[in-house]
């Protein structure tokens, strides 16, 4: 009786959680008029809105930007905070710990209070309506670099002296011994950049203003706000589900190693 309690009680939980994305999903096919009174599905069925949301924007131009620009971001992120995470979980040097005690402080930081900063250095590089703008401030974090201390740490030393004895330096350890041992991690670091570079909206409307090189959620906003998709909650509703498709579909994909790593990283 007790664990079937348990199960109806996350039943709920999960419809709860899951219906405004179902929602979200049978409004943007469903007729401008039917939305309002939408219950389950829809009486008709039609793509109007994602048609009249490709005339309006170009959403194509965009999703090639916020992809180009969450894998350089995603791929830079692993291979630079590997490389720290390395150097304080396995080498001995003076200020090591002092480096580690910086790096989570400043994960107490909100982004905002570097925005100006990073603003005023972007102008300074003449780096404004360049994609080098939206890479060149993400391409390390420092999330990124406690989940990898934290899976290196828990790699054999053994593993890294025998790798020495063969001759490999510091770089063929991290990239080609210790990598294969640490998927988990790597695949969580990957989604979590990828999802919070997808997910920018505040940096992209600071920094780019050619509608050319907009991301998806700097140009979903502007679209949705902006007044062009003249008040059609359904066109809104169809730009917000390509905008959430490309995350849903990673995570589906790779959610046992997201869940593994947070489990042996001990981060709940």
């Amino acid at each position: 009786m007790k664990k079937a309690l348990i199960y109806i009680i996350l039943i709920v939980f999960a419809i709860a959680f899951i219906y405004p994305f179902f929602w979200m999903l049978i409004a943007s096919i469903s007729p401008e008029t039917e939305i309002g009174s939408l219950t389950f599905l829809p009486a008709h069925f039609t793509l109007h809105n994602y048609i009249s949301m490709f005339s309006k924007i170009p959403i194509g131009r965009a999703l090639f930007n916020s992809i180009l620009v969450s894998s350089i971001i995603t791929f830079c992120v692993i291979f630079f905070s590997a490389m720290v995470g390395y150097a304080l979980a396995k080498t001995k040097f003076i200020g090591r710990d002092f480096i580690f005690y910086i790096i989570i402080f400043t994960m107490t930081l909100p982004f905002q209070i570097t925005l100006i900063p990073n603003y005023i250095t972007m102008v300074k590089l003449g780096f404004v309506d360049h994609y080098a703008a939206l890479i060149i401030p993400f391409v390390i974090n420092n999330f990124a670099i406690l989940l990898f201390r934290q899976a290196f740490i828990s790699t054999p030393q053994a593993l890294i002296d025998a790798a020495k004895i063969d001759g490999c330096n510091n770089m063929r350890i991290i990239f080609q011994v210790l990598f294969p041992s640490i998927i988990p991690t790597i695949v969580t670091v990957g989604i979590l950049t990828f999802m919070s570079t997808w997910n920018e909206v505040l940096w992209p409307l600071i920094v780019i203003r050619d509608q050319q090189l907009m991301t998806m959620p700097q140009l979903v906003t502007l679209f949705s706000v902006g007044g062009r998709a003249e008040g059609q909650l359904g066109v809104k509703l169809a730009s917000a589900v390509l905008l959430a498709l490309p995350i849903i579909i990673a995570y589906t994909f790779f959610q046992k190693y997201f869940i593994r790593s947070m489990a042996s990283s001990g981060i709940k």
